[in-house]
């Protein structure tokens, strides 16, 4: 059974569309954990792999969970169609790959997570795929690195982990003219704060480890697009690499899509009071966060994001030594590379998510020794603000 109603809110959506229920009517969504499916007849095998009849085939294909997961994603995201994957890089690498071939060219934005660069930037050459990194901030670098063969740009907005915001428009319309194809990695907006599709984004993907989940227990990712994009490119990609998500974690994600407005609503204000806490601490040289008046693409933040972040990124004046000392006399905070848990967590991206990255790009993207990425969980604020203000203490 699916829902009867098609235009409800997203808080609705996220616990109802997509549901399908077996003979036993059961409330929560059902986890078929089978790799296989039996036929009633070598006929009726045959017509289904035919494309004739409709039904699951394997489950690295389709699984009746997996696709309620992907339709209730669809009915969020406002997308036709959309597979979901083992893991955000799964779903970042499917996207970009499966429309390529050699000789192609992608303009890339250079703030990416680190993997998402090597992947652009290390992988994409080795198969021929020309890669160009700009400062995606100024559309003008958009335009300038553009060449005949640009066939897919990309981008993350909020960047990892200084929390650029790029004119997704903007960037869309430039693709358009351009013949390209816009891949916009949404996963520090998360779909509540900001519908890429609607701003012009052709694809869009996510790291469902982070806020979908939220709660720190599996992995996944998921792309959407138009239906005609991935029928004639991703899903041949995507049946015979086999990046695809296990019913268990899909029915975990399940699970977290029905409190995400809740956690994301509550993780934004928090953000927002501890921002400004920040910003006032003489031990602090910058904060960056989406919301605030200061932050250097407030003007694109009002257009295109319907609220701030759950992550802050800020600098300790006195580098690396701080940063650490900081993060060691945290006491509620929790040092982890991870984020978008229900749990608030510290990371320091020169020496773990972007380690991998010379001094001179990690300059370019104002990562500095001092440059620490916070988290923020559904803790107390008040207990996380006296938790940063005695680390901060401690730092000195």
């Amino acid at each position: 059974m699916t829902e009867k109603k098609r235009n409800w809110k997203p808080q609705t959506t996220l616990v109802h569309a997509g549901t399908l229920r077996s003979g036993f009517g059961e409330t929560s969504e059902a986890m078929y954990l089978t790799q296989g499916y039996v036929y009633d007849s070598a006929e009726a095998a045959e017509a289904r792999f035919k494309g004739d009849e409709p039904g699951f085939i394997y489950s690295r294909y389709a699984n009746p969970t997996v696709d309620m997961f992907e339709k209730r994603m669809c009915a969020l995201e406002g997308a036709e169609d959309a597979r979901a994957t083992a893991s955000g890089m799964a779903a970042v690498t499917a996207a970009i790959l499966c429309s390529l071939k050699a000789g192609d060219h992608i303009v890339a934005a250079r703030a990416l997570f680190g993997s998402c660069r090597w992947v652009v930037e290390t992988l994409a050459p080795r198969y021929g795929i020309e890669a160009t990194l700009v400062d995606g901030t100024r559309i003008e670098n958009w335009e300038k690195a553009i060449r005949p063969n640009t066939k897919l740009f990309f981008l993350e907005s909020p960047t990892n982990p200084t929390l650029e915001v790029i004119d997704i428009a903007a960037v869309a319309k430039l693709a358009n003219q351009a013949g390209a194809r816009l891949v916009v990695d949404n996963v520090f907006a998360t779909p509540l704060q900001q519908r890429p599709l609607e701003l012009g984004a052709h694809v869009v993907v996510y790291s469902a480890t982070k806020h979908i989940d939220g709660q720190g227990r599996c992995l996944g990712g998921v792309i959407l697009s138009d239906k005609k994009w991935i029928d004639e490119n991703l899903h041949d990609y995507f049946r015979h690499t086999g990046p695809s998500l296990s019913p268990f974690n899909a029915w975990t994600l399940l699970k977290g899509l029905e409190t995400l407005p809740v956690r994301v609503r509550q993780q934004a204000e928090s953000s927002a009071r501890i921002a400004d806490f920040l910003a006032d601490h003489s031990a602090v040289g910058r904060v960056i966060y989406p919301g605030r008046a200061d932050h250097p693409q407030a003007d694109v933040i009002k257009r295109q994001m319907k609220g701030g972040s759950t992550l802050i990124c800020f600098d300790l004046k006195g580098g690396k030594k701080s940063a650490f000392a900081f993060s060691n006399a945290l006491d509620v905070i929790l040092i982890s590379n991870n984020l978008g848990d229900a749990k608030s967590l510290i990371t320091h991206p020169a020496t773990t998510t972007h380690k991998n990255l010379t001094d001179e790009a990690r300059a370019e993207l104002g990562i500095d020794p001092g440059t620490l990425r916070l988290s923020v969980g559904l803790e107390d604020v008040d207990d996380l603000i006296e938790d940063i203000d005695a680390a901060l203490k401690a730092a000195v």
